[in-house]
C-alpha cells in the first residue's frame, strides 16, 4: 500500500510542460477568435456605412422635389434637417427630411457630400464615408457611386 500511495503522490499535479501546452493552445485559439471578431466588426461597419449612404438618397430626392435642386456643398446633408440660409424661396422647404440629426459614419466621421457629383453619372450628389482608414480618396471609401453601379 505504501508503494501505491507514493505513485499517486507523484502524479497529483500537472507538469510544467502540460501547463505550457494548455497555455499555447489557449493563446492560439484566442488569436484566431480575435482576428475573426475584428474582421466581422470591420465588415459590419462597412455594411452599416453603405446602408446609411443609401438611406440619404430618399430624403435628398424629397428635398429635390420640393426645392428643385439638391443642397449646395456648403449646406450639405445638414440641409435635410434645417432650412438652408441661402434658399431663394425658404417656404418651399418642407423638412425636416430626416427624423434625427445627420449621423456620423461608423468610424465617427461626418459623411462627405458633393454636388454637382464628380464620381457618378446621374444627377444625385456624391455621398461617402472615408471608410476604415479615414482618408479621403482611398480604395476603402464607401460612397453612393458604388451602390448605383453594383
Amino acid at each position: 500500500m505504501n508503494q501505491l500511495s507514493k505513485r499517486f503522490d507523484r502524479r497529483r499535479g500537472f507538469t510544467l510542460m502540460e501547463v505550457m501546452l494548455v497555455l499555447v493552445i489557449l493563446v492560439i485559439i484566442g488569436s484566431v477568435a480575435t482576428v475573426a471578431v475584428v474582421q466581422m466588426q470591420r465588415n459590419a461597419n462597412m455594411q452599416a456605412a453603405k446602408a446609411q449612404v443609401l438611406a440619404f438618397e430618399a430624403p435628398l430626392q424629397a428635398y429635390h422635389m420640393n426645392i428643385g435642386d439638391y443642397p449646395s456643398n456648403s449646406d450639405g446633408l445638414q440641409a435635410l434637417r434645417t432650412v438652408p440660409s441661402g434658399l431663394p424661396n425658404p417656404s418651399k422647404w418642407a423638412g425636416p427630411y430626416l427624423n434625427k440629426e445627420v449621423p456620423l459614419d461608423p468610424w465617427g466621421n461626418s459623411y462627405r457630400y458633393e454636388y454637382p457629383p464628380k464620381r457618378q453619372t446621374n444627377d444625385m450628389p456624391d455621398i461617402w464615408s472615408l471608410g476604415p482608414d479615414q482618408s479621403d480618396g482611398t480604395e476603402d471609401d464607401i460612397g453612393n457611386w458604388e451602390t448605383i453601379q453594383e
